[in-house]
């Protein structure tokens, strides 16, 4: 068992390099953005709450997204006993404070803490151009630079908080996919042992 936290602003690659990392250490993913824009797109009453503040580049509330997550485990436990990737969650303390409460519930904790640090402008571009090839609706110049905003307020204190716990890596996201997978591996391996 093997829990990993991908971390980094968005457009920095997250999703992405999770693929590579689920495919090498076979861990189940759970992308709460995943799972929010299946409730949007159902129209449930979680997605449409939802969508009120991803619309508007808004972080949804500690206290939604703690439930959601929740329910999402206790549906799926056999991916917790398995190892997973978080994608997307935490995004702020309380919320990291809730998914090591939830972990021990289960009597595991968070082993390691992707961090892909990647420059603004390059995430800005990155983000316009997702925008363009998929479609998605927050990936518009307004949004990215609210996005941005939030990020670094709520967000980023997250390094701090996992590095005082000796669980962060910070790794450089800019540049060549491979490059920066053959770090996060290396980085990966080392936590293991």
């Amino acid at each position: 068992m093997f829990n990993i936290v991908i971390f980094g602003a968005p457009g920095s690659g997250k999703g992405t390099q999770s693929e590579r990392i689920i495919k090498e250490y076979g861990l189940h993913h759970i992308s709460t953005g995943e799972v929010l824009r299946d409730h949007i797109a159902r129209g449930t009453e979680l997605g449409k709450i939802a969508d009120s503040y991803i619309s508007k580049g808004q972080l949804i509330p500690d206290e939604l997204m703690i439930r959601v997550l929740a329910h999402y485990l206790e549906e799926h436990p056999e991916e917790i006993k398995e190892g997973v990737i978080f994608d997307g969650f935490p995004r702020t303390i309380p919320q990291a404070e809730a998914l090591s409460e939830l972990l021990e519930r289960h009597n595991t904790k968070v082993h390691a803490v992707v961090g892909l640090e990647v420059d603004e402008e390059e995430l800005v571009r990155r983000m316009i151009l997702r925008g363009k090839d998929s479609g998605r609706a927050d990936d518009n110049p307004e949004t990215i630079k609210k996005r941005l905003d939030v990020y670094h307020k709520s967000t980023a204190p997250l390094r701090d908080y996992y590095t005082g716990k000796g669980q962060y890596h910070a790794i450089d996201g800019n540049g060549d996919l491979d490059r920066i997978f053959a770090d996060i591996r290396a980085s990966l391996d080392k936590a293991r042992m």
